[in-house]
């Protein structure tokens, strides 16, 4: 998986990209927090549950239904967010997924259960340049930690920072190119 932080940063970036028009400030902390979400399942380790097992890591917490299922209870709380349920859902479910996405593209672990309960299969990308995050607080501030974020760096947050800033720019010049209503 990628760091905790990591997975935020994906709606962040879109919601920079969008605006505050339409991604409204608690509407995008609603997004990291979905984003982030997933990763309680850790805590299943305690419980002595197996990674592999449906309860385990990048189990029934990284599935597409769990994603529709969080960003569907968050959606109908749109008012809450600042926003409108048909801008809220698909932003959500976005945020939601994309944390499945990020861990694909990881080089360790067990892969993804997208499909889980339909299917117990795990999933990778079909490349993997993402250093998979050790997990621990303790390990993740080790020489492997800093491997870990030097590869988010360059493969997860340069290129959201690019994308989210100049769609953002390009999105303001467009709102200052158009004559006045």
């Amino acid at each position: 998986m990628p760091t905790i932080l990591t997975h935020a940063a994906v709606p962040v970036a879109v919601g920079v990209a969008l605006g505050t028009r339409v991604v409204p400030p608690r509407l995008m902390l609603a997004g990291a927090v979905l984003a982030m979400l997933p990763d309680l399942d850790v805590l299943a380790f305690r419980f002595g549950i197996a990674y592999a097992d449906a309860l385990g890591h990048r189990g029934l917490s990284h599935s597409l239904l769990f994603a529709f299922v969080t960003a569907l209870v968050a959606a109908l709380r749109a008012e809450a967010l600042q926003t409108r349920f048909r801008i809220a859902f698909p932003f959500l479910l976005f945020a939601a997924v994309s944390h499945g996405v990020l861990d694909a593209f990881t080089n360790g672990g067990l892969g993804v259960a997208w499909l889980w309960p339909w299917s117990d299969a795990r999933f990778f990308a079909p490349v993997r340049p993402i250093e998979v995050s050790p997990i621990g607080l303790a390990r993740l501030l080790s020489a492997r930690g800093a491997a870990v974020m030097r590869s988010e760096l360059v493969w997860v947050w340069l290129p959201l920072a690019g994308l989210g800033l100049g769609l953002g720019a390009t999105r303001r010049v467009l709102v200052r190119a158009q004559p006045p209503a």
